[in-house]
């Protein structure tokens, strides 16, 4: 041990030597060379590390559903994708000399909604747990946004029985559609859901109510699956809602009251589903200490690695957020995180863009089945979230045309 530290001492003392007999000219030098290439390497490092989602397969544009009065299974149709037009719009618009994406939201246009809502199902294995959720996701969307019922009339036939219109509001798309995105599911979770819209009646009526299974070749993360089906909604609004049915889905509602509030000018609002009322409730009481304090951690270290808006979101994981349809192209075209931080990426974007965030409080409860591993997947969220912020904030990731 002694020969040990008496060998350091001397190469400190070598090295002591060494530096008084360097001119400081070229110790500053060797410095700043250092330093030079250390941000070269961790540069690099970030570019090879940043993800960047994969095209989707041709396979995955399509959608399966119950056709016909006998409810059958349809073939695979072509799902169509508002992206793709968006795409072909700004390629043959001018680039400006400056691109800001606060100044972009009336370029960034869409085409019209085809129905009012809309609701992305990211689901993987959810064979157990997916009935529950579809049931109360379809009472509700049928209560509140499905046709106006029909009446008898005198002669026994029936009609629809139409609101009268009013002078002060326009029309707005009606009907509403599920869709329901397998992330490389290897179980019954796509029959699961056809074979409910086959029991309750549900057949694929594109101007009122349909629900569409979409399987993704392979397991992107739900971040992936979620951006997936939101490429493709057809709806005024569109929400992604988690397939344990954890969230209440009866408080769509307080979301679409409050994103409606916000809204900007362009029609650009987003409404993010929040538990951060329940903390201190039995529920979060109940959890192991170790995820409590991995969840206050995560929400330290949020602070501190967004922006502003963004770090001002109480709960930024929960599974139930809503947007205007003039608010995707601001953020659907430029999504990266595939994973569990996908969210974020989400809010920072709308905060960039300069749209509207409202946090409503949701009801919510526990729902065993959770492929969440606490440990390993908060420790890959908080290196997620700074290689998201690096490489927002370095450039590797950039909006607009030519942007990675």
């Amino acid at each position: 041990m002694e020969h040990v530290v008496e060998t350091a001492r001397d190469l400190a003392h070598c090295f002591s030597a060494a530096v008084q007999r360097t001119p400081p000219a070229l110790l500053v030098a060797i410095v700043l060379s250092t330093l030079f290439g250390m941000l070269v390497l961790s540069y690099t490092l970030l570019f090879i590390l940043a993800p960047i989602p994969r095209p989707p397969f041709a396979a995955e544009k399509t959608y399966r559903t119950i056709v016909g009065p006998r409810g059958e299974v349809s073939p695979e149709r072509p799902l169509k994708c508002w992206l793709d037009q968006h795409h072909r719009q700004q390629l043959d618009a001018p680039q400006p000399a400056v691109a800001s994406p606060k100044d972009g939201a009336a370029s960034q246009a869409i085409e019209p909604a085809e129905i009012f809502m809309s609701v992305v199902v990211p689901a993987f294995n959810e064979e157990q747990r997916l009935g529950e959720m579809l049931k109360e996701a379809a009472e509700y969307l049928q209560q509140e946004y499905g046709p106006p019922p029909k009446q008898s009339t005198a002669n026994g036939s029936t009609r629809t029985k139409h609101p009268s219109p009013s002078p002060s509001t326009t029309a707005k798309p009606q009907g509403w559609e599920i869709l329901l995105v397998s992330d490389g599911s290897t179980d019954r979770t796509i029959d699961i859901a056809l074979e409910f819209a086959q029991l309750h009646g549900i057949h694929d009526d594109p101007a009122h109510r349909s629900i569409r299974t979409i399987r993704l070749a392979q397991n992107r993360g739900k971040g992936g699956a979620v951006t997936h089906g939101l490429r493709h909604v057809r709806g005024q609004y569109a929400i992604f809602a988690d397939a344990d049915g954890a969230s209440k889905f009866a408080d769509l509602g307080k979301l679409l009251r409050a994103c409606q509030r916000i809204e900007d000018a362009h029609g650009r609002g987003v409404a993010v589903g929040s538990r951060s009322h329940l903390v201190g409730s039995a529920a979060v009481v109940r959890r192991s200490f170790l995820r409590n304090f991995l969840m206050h951690s995560f929400h330290v270290l949020l602070r501190v690695l967004t922006p502003p808006a963004t770090a001002a979101i109480k709960d930024t994981q929960c599974g139930f957020k809503l947007f205007s349809r003039a608010a995707l192209p601001a953020i659907v075209p430029h999504m990266h995180s595939e994973g569990w931080i996908f969210d974020v990426e989400m809010l920072m974007l709308a905060e960039a863009a300069g749209i509207p965030v409202a946090e409503v409080a949701v009801g919510w409860r526990e729902v065993g089945g959770s492929k969440l591993n606490v440990v390993w997947d908060s420790l890959g969220m908080a290196a997620g979230l700074a290689v998201l912020r690096a490489a927002w904030g370095l450039g590797i990731y950039r909006q607009g045309r030519g942007g990675r």
